[in-house]
């Protein structure tokens, strides 16, 4: 079987429309997607949040208060709506009712609350290696952690790099391990124990633009792609980083590696870390 898991996100930039509805149907009101790659849903499923709203910690209980209209007719933000009611202790079946999503995903959403209720019992000072390494394998970020603890993004990431909780470098394994996988398609994640491939530091690395939006489309996406073949034709080996499976820049052939990953603090400085590239291009 394949061992990760993939979620894509659709972006709605309602807010920028004056007079516009938030629910949605069958009508096409989205203007880019993303996709996150990790190792179990919850994962995935927390780094595709961050990645649709750069101003969203995961699933975060306190965005949005608890509406059961609005978990009937969904809106661009039910789930920060599902993730209130999840705190305010609504059962599955209830969810389930309201919602109708499957069950086998509320459970999942569940297992992320109940674990942020568990990081808000802890004040900073006694944050244990057990519980810092099960929350970031449930894909909450350094500053949705320290949100809870009531701590700094700084302060948590010192403490994982002192713990030594750091990502592993994880290749799309297409085939199921029937062959050796090739695919230059990579992800982190902290339910590992080796990486998958190792680290030269001969790299450019090049940050995409992330999500397409009112105003940031495939036009930004493409300086992105004339870096990287101006690197090419240099003779540079390039890393490029970016979450839209949209783009050019993420085509297979565009780079000699690929990390399907959020451009975030925390996430660029661990691929920095572990990569070493020679520079790194904003693009």
């Amino acid at each position: 079987s394949l061992d990760y898991c993939v979620v894509k996100i659709p972006r709605w930039d309602l807010a920028k429309f004056n007079r516009v509805s938030t629910k949605i149907g069958s009508s096409m009101k989205s203007v880019g997607e993303v996709m996150a790659i990790g190792r179990n849903f919850e994962e995935a499923f927390q780094k595709a949040l961050r990645m649709v709203d750069e101003n969203v910690n995961g699933f975060d209980p306190y965005i949005k208060q608890v509406n059961e209209n609005e978990l009937r007719e969904p809106t661009d933000k039910r789930m920060f709506v599902l993730a209130a009611a999840l705190r305010e202790n609504y059962s599955v079946k209830k969810l389930y009712e309201l919602t109708k999503i499957d069950k086998w995903f509320l459970e999942k959403l569940k297992n992320i609350i109940d674990y942020y209720k568990i990081l808000e019992s802890i004040d900073s000072g006694s944050i244990t290696f057990e519980i810092l390494k099960s929350a970031k394998q449930i894909g909450f970020s350094d500053k949705q952690i320290a949100a809870a603890i009531k701590s700094t993004e700084l302060a948590v990431r010192k403490l994982r790099e002192e713990f030594k909780i750091t990502p592993f470098v994880k290749q799309i394994d297409t085939v199921a391990a029937e062959w050796p996988a090739s695919t230059n398609y990579l992800y982190l994640t902290y339910n590992g124990s080796t990486h998958d491939l190792s680290f030269p530091k001969e790299f450019i690395m090049v940050l995409g633009s992330g999500v397409y939006r009112i105003g940031s489309s495939v036009e930004f996406d493409w300086c992105a792609v004339g870096c990287l073949r101006e690197l090419k034709n240099q003779g540079k080996k390039t890393i490029m980083v970016n979450y839209n499976p949209e783009t050019v820049s993420t085509d297979y052939d565009m780079s000699d590696r690929l990390y399907f990953e959020e451009i975030s603090f925390e996430v660029v400085m661990d691929i920095y870390n572990i990569e070493q590239p020679e520079g790194v291009i904003l693009c």
